[in-house]
């Protein structure tokens, strides 16, 4: 009997093991590794979440994807909204704070090792384009800087589907100025933009256009200088670079590179009126008034007020 006593006894206790494991297994909470999940589970990424939610793409980022995203803090959002007129992130009109989310996410998973100076595309659009969307200036010259607002400042946190690097700022969507102010190959440029004695072109260019911009490079500025010998730019009168400024800016337009043809005449801005043309052979180039040669380098950098063509020689309008 002493024998049965302990065989029951022996099997109550597997019996309870079993069932007390099984209850185990029914309250085990699934983790959510993904996007969204782990920034629901990173607090000071709260003010994300909320406006993830608002803009119903915490579901999205939930997704397949795979997708990267630049994560602004706490900090980095209320920093934000002491520049809007908005008191908390729920007060941000839907439409825009989706798109400036999206102005956060790439598509893809990117890891800071993936990353080179130069543009990628954003999930965002602007009001100038309804097929481009919005482009992001990355630069590594110094840790990862982006459209010269936010620095990351924790990279590579893995999801299941995809990448989250936290940022210190919000990346608001860039016009024409924010990405030549960012990318320091057109310094040159907005300095001669910011030049005394002229209309004011950067509060032009922030406009709600739509702009393409031939946006000549540092080396086209210094090339310029060789060429107007012995006096350089700096002997060129304000009226007379006013006129080459708007040279180089097509208004209201939002001309992409795809859009461009053979012998295409285009007329700037400059008044009286001045055109140039449009070469595809061997490489998309413009002529100028003046029948001088200069190659398009980088095409389509997407703005919310318009498009960047990078340009290797400043076009010069008869003066």
């Amino acid at each position: 009997m002493k024998n049965v006593s302990k065989i029951r006894n022996l099997v109550l206790i597997v019996l309870f093991a079993i069932f007390s494991v099984s209850c185990d297994d029914d309250n085990t909470e699934v983790t959510d590794n993904t996007i969204t999940g782990k920034a629901v589970a990173t607090a000071n990424l709260s003010i994300l979440v909320q406006a993830l939610t608002k803009a119903e793409l915490a579901t999205t980022l939930q997704g397949a994807g795979p997708f990267t995203v630049f994560a602004p803090t706490n900090e980095a959002f209320t920093a934000f909204l002491a520049t809007t007129p908005y008191a908390t992130i729920n007060d941000v009109p839907k439409e825009a704070l989706t798109q400036i989310l999206l102005n956060h996410v790439v598509s893809g998973s990117v890891k800071s090792t993936d990353l080179s100076t130069g543009y990628i595309k954003t999930l965002a659009k602007g009001t100038a384009s309804t097929t481009n969307n919005l482009s992001m200036y990355v630069d590594l010259s110094a840790g990862v800087k982006l459209n010269g607002v936010a620095t990351v400042t924790a990279a590579d946190i893995m999801a299941s589907n995809g990448v989250i690097h936290i940022v210190d700022k919000v990346i608001d969507l860039p016009t024409i100025v924010t990405h030549a102010a960012a990318n320091a190959n057109f310094s040159t440029l907005v300095s001669v933009l910011n030049r005394s004695g002229q209309p004011n072109f950067i509060t032009a260019l922030s406009a709600t256009g739509p702009f393409t911009v031939f946006a000549p490079t540092n080396n086209a500025f210094t090339a310029l200088n060789t060429e107007l010998a012995p006096g350089g730019i700096a002997g060129v009168s304000a009226a007379n670079l006013t006129k080459v400024l708007q040279y180089h800016v097509v208004s209201p337009a939002n001309v992409l590179a795809a859009s461009l043809t053979e012998g295409q005449v285009v007329t700037p801005i400059l008044t009286p009126a001045q055109t140039f043309s449009i070469q595809l052979t061997g490489g998309a180039k413009i002529k100028d008034a003046n029948n001088r040669i200069s190659n398009i380098i980088i095409t389509d950098v997407q703005c919310s007020n318009g498009v960047i063509h990078a340009i290797d020689k400043v076009l010069l309008p008869i003066l």
